[in-house]
């Protein structure tokens, strides 16, 4: 690129970015938004929209509907019930026989309040049954709570004598496993189908800084028999259904807290679905409709369990069932080295107590050791491209700038003869590459860092708001992090040596001073920890810079540049590539020849 067309580009970029902020609509548009296609969609339908529907009582039911299926279940009075242990407080309403909220003990919102992953009547949890032709919620039937112990609770809903549905709970002690059967007794012939509908619903209530990343990392999960787990999409609201084998479990995760069922024999199919929440202190909506083979047995039941709690990727593999791939490691080869590697080496260091600032110092000064001879044969290679540059200014001057094929074969010579790769600088750099990135999905999803303060950061999982605009700017955000800032200027020195060895001039040399003001504004939402890191790698690698600087002798190298380009040069067996590459020059000079002809 010349620098008109880089300058367009850019300018380009600049609008299309202004363009997005700018004219995106408002929350409150897309409030209204929404309102309308709900309001046409009832107009279509026939049906009124609610702000024109007065509010009634709910209608009495008739003495034969008392009388009927279930008659005795389908009134009554809310009465909860208590289930705890060390790890999980679970209340549980006689309405629906479910599980209204659960607390995760011994962990605090980023406010200080109790962790509690769903609570309220817009939670759902109960079978769909085919009775007579009509499908009947357990959701709606008042059921009789009985504890069979401290840690055990049973509901029942009977529909006749000797007909009944009991679900039984039993919280394990200093576990944040729950075990749960369904049984089913004496329903056959009465339940009209060859299946039944387990159907799951939860609002996820807000409970880290940021509720923006909160959505970012939130997705129902599930998992096929013989197969990886996998996630809806994470970003828009979706439906999707699950007819690709046995699954093995569902679970509605959150950034660093989840909620698991695992059926012991697996869903025979069924749908999730997620929607993106737009009302304050709510994350996500997630439904699930999972269907159960009902062999029209005299009494059936079905064994499953829940899991409560954290994130943490050892706690989820305790587990099994590979649930500890919630924790998002990244694309491959990512996730690899993530997993083998960066965790491992995590939890090792994690183990000798220290701070978790340290803990991370510490392993950006391994990870450093490591790479350094990639670190030291990319500066050594710029060295050598910095010392050429005098030469490839003269076969510049000599070619001239209007005739690129020829001067990029003179340039290809001049390495030929001294015994330079051109690209020797960027090989290395590329190789480390992937671990750079590993940690960008590293650090955001690990639960180790939440809560972990260190210097004037409060919290390593998420952005340190230094600086509070209390307005909202566009490409920043409504705050400003430090360790961002400092990540930035790290950066900048780091390009602007970088420039120094390598010898870089014209584009090349102002791209790399844009892209660290770029990630300023993307980063300046991520966690402080990965930012931090961040920063420590590029101080590290000044370090190292000024090591191998010493080491290295810029005349040494030159002689040798010298010596390489009197040696008799041996014929060598071109690749296909190379000839290709040969004959494609020889086409260029010769339509450039043409060219200057007319």
């Amino acid at each position: 690129m010349d620098r008109n067309t880089f300058t367009g580009l850019f300018l380009i970029m600049i609008v299309l970015a202004g363009s997005f902020y700018f004219f995106k609509p408002s929350d409150a548009e897309l409030k209204k938004e929404q309102a309308r296609i709900t309001a046409d969609s009832a107009k279509k339908a026939g049906v009124k929209t609610p702000a024109a529907i007065a509010p009634t009582a709910a209608p009495a039911l008739d003495s034969a509907a008392l009388k009927g299926p279930f008659g005795t279940n389908l009134t009554g009075t809310e009465a909860k019930s208590v289930l705890e242990n060390e790890k999980l407080k679970l209340t549980f309403t006689n309405k629906g026989g479910k599980i209204l909220s659960v607390e995760i003990k011994n962990e605090k919102t980023y406010k200080g309040q109790p962790v509690v992953l769903y609570d309220g009547d817009a939670n759902k949890f109960g079978l769909n049954l085919n009775i007579g032709g009509k499908i009947v919620s357990t959701n709606d039937l008042y059921f009789t709570s009985a504890k069979t112990s401290g840690t055990s609770l049973t509901m029942r809903a009977t529909y006749g004598e000797g007909k009944y549905i009991e679900f039984f709970y039993d919280l394990k002690p200093n576990s944040n496993n729950v075990a749960f059967n369904i049984n089913l007794n004496g329903l056959n012939q009465v339940i009209q189908s060859n299946n039944i509908s387990l159907n799951w619903e939860a609002t996820l209530l807000e409970q880290e800084k940021s509720l923006k990343n909160e959505q970012r990392y939130s997705a129902p999960y599930y998992k096929y028999a013989d197969n990886t787990p996998d996630h809806l999409n994470i970003a828009k609201d979706v439906k999707e259904d699950l007819t690709k084998g046995k699954v093995e479990w569902i679970a509605f995760k959150q950034h660093f807290f989840s909620g698991v069922l695992i059926p012991k024999d697996g869903f025979e199919k069924g749908n999730l679905e997620v929607k993106v929440s737009t009302e304050p202190g709510e994350v996500k909506w997630y439904g699930a409709n999972m269907i159960l083979p009902f062999n029209q047995l005299a009494a059936q039941s079905y064994a499953m369990e829940f899991y409560f709690g954290n994130n943490k990727f050892s706690e989820l593999k305790k587990q099994g069932h590979e649930i500890e791939k919630l924790v998002e490691m990244g694309y491959w080869p990512l996730k690899y080295i993530n997993r083998f590697v960066v965790l491992p080496v995590f939890n090792f260091l994690e183990g000798f107590g220290w701070n978790y600032g340290l803990i991370i110092l510490v392993l950006t000064i391994m990870l450093k050791l490591v790479l350094s001879p990639l670190t030291y044969k990319s500066y050594v290679s710029m060295a050598k491209m910095r010392i050429l540059k005098p030469e490839m200014d003269e076969i510049k001057a000599k070619v001239g700038e209007d005739n690129p094929t020829l001067l990029q074969q003179e340039y290809l010579k001049l390495y030929k003869q001294v015994g330079v790769n051109p690209l020797g600088g960027c090989l290395p750099m590329l190789l480390q590459l992937p671990i750079v990135m590993a940690f960008f999905f590293f650090f955001p999803n690990l639960f180790e860092l939440r809560g972990q303060s260190f210097l004037w950061m409060h919290d390593l999982s998420t952005y340190d708001d230094f600086i509070k605009f209390g307005f909202h700017l566009p490409f920043i955000g409504d705050h400003l992090s430090l360790m961002c800032i400092l990540m930035t200027i790290s950066t900048l020195i780091y390009t602007y040596f970088n420039n120094q060895i390598s010898g870089a001039t014209g584009q090349m040399k102002y791209i790399g001073y844009i892209m660290p003001i770029i990630f300023l504004g993307v980063l300046n939402d991520y966690p402080s920890g990965l930012n931090y890191y961040y920063f420590l790698a590029n101080m590290l690698t000044f370090g190292q810079q000024f090591l191998i600087k010493k080491m290295v002798n810029d005349e040494k190298i030159h002689a040798i540049l010298k010596e390489n380009k009197t040696k008799p040069q041996e014929p060598k067996k071109k690749s296909k590539f190379q000839s290709r590459l040969d004959d494609y020059m020889r086409q260029q000079q010769q339509i450039k020849a043409q060219d200057k002809k007319k």
